[in-house]
């Protein structure tokens, strides 16, 4: 069955014979990797975070990741539910949608637990979208990728139907959960290796082994849908990627210098916006594009955390030692 198709002969719940065994084993991956929020003890975290314990650069530092993650996985789900699904018909793919779908309800439960644990007031977490232009402009830029097959009546029946489609992947796999997620995530195991706010930073593990599984799954959902419709991702549409991810790079800069402006724990901001250059030109190979900025790492010990170069297999590398005690090898 092809990945993509409106084809009504064929039975998308049918998921025997399995034609896509890289999807189903990303599934198998996820079910493995199952966690949630309220396992990690907080109180060390709510001690640190009631005290003065973190700088005021710290304090808004934690603030405005968790503003905006906590609407960022939301526009995540929105788009696997209400654009996606549809679209993807292959059932095992489907599958891992749905799993994955489950997977941003769990994050979205994190910073509820987080706002909750840390007495946040939710207009105060929330609004972040609208009181911060550094994340209001990532998340409209990777929601306006999405609009045109959000319209009714959008079909996959031409190649520039499946441009779009492709152009909606690429925005929430590659740039949302791909670039725009590393910044953060640098930041909040940066202050996790200085002992401080170590429940939301094992947290932030947890969801990054996730991303990471979903990145993996989004490359090679696109390169999948590039093989089956080789007139779709034409040299044009390849220098059109490469102008989104350079913005995205621009916008997620923008962010990191905003959110990190002093040195925090021996980290400045010009590090982080030098760390997502680097994740961004592996976004770049993934994709079969030229690297843009040749940018080395400037924090190697996130490699101990995530190995980018392994996120297909991720489980096998995985960031802390937390396993489904219901995994059974067949």
């Amino acid at each position: 069955m092809p990945i993509i198709n409106n084809d009504a002969e064929h039975d998308p719940n049918r998921i025997l014979p399995i034609d896509y065994d890289w999807a189903r084993e990303y599934y198998e991956a996820g079910v493995d990797n199952n966690w949630v929020p309220a396992e990690i003890p907080m109180q060390d975290d709510v001690s640190q975070w009631r005290g003065d314990a973190l700088s005021d650069a710290e304090r808004q530092l934690v603030e405005w990741n968790l503003g905006f993650f906590s609407t960022a996985e939301s526009l995540t789900a929105n788009n696997i539910v209400l654009a996606l699904y549809e679209y993807v018909t292959a059932p095992e793919c489907r599958q891992y949608l749905l799993r994955q779908a489950y997977e941003e309800a769990i994050h979205t439960d994190t910073f509820i637990y987080c706002c909750d644990s840390l007495g946040f007031d939710p207009d105060y977490l929330y609004g972040m979208y609208d009181r911060v232009p550094s994340i209001e402009e990532k998340d409209e830029f990777v929601v306006d990728l999405t609009r045109s097959i959000d319209r009714p009546g959008f079909t996959l029946d031409t190649d520039e139907d499946v441009r779009e489609f492709l152009r909606d992947l690429v925005g929430f796999y590659v740039i949302m959960e791909g670039i725009f997620f590393y910044a953060g995530f640098a930041m909040m195991l940066g202050l996790k290796r200085q002992n401080k706010m170590v429940g939301v930073g094992q947290q932030f593990e947890y969801i990054m082994r996730d991303e990471s599984l979903h990145v993996g799954f989004g490359v090679d959902l696109i390169n999948q849908i590039r093989t089956e419709n080789p007139d779709a991702w034409t040299a044009a549409f390849g220098d059109e990627v490469r102008d989104l991810l350079t913005e995205a790079v621009e916008l997620e800069k923008l962010y990191a210098h905003e959110a990190c402006p002093d040195e925090i724990l021996g980290m400045s901001s010009e590090q982080f916006a030098e760390y997502v250059e680097y994740v961004a030109d592996r976004r770049f190979e993934q994709l079969d594009l030229p690297e843009q900025y040749g940018t080395d790492n400037p924090f190697p010990w996130m490699s101990e955390q995530v190995d980018l170069n392994k996120e297909k297999n991720f489980f096998e590398t995985q960031v802390t030692e937390y396993r489904s005690g219901g995994s059974l090898d067949w």
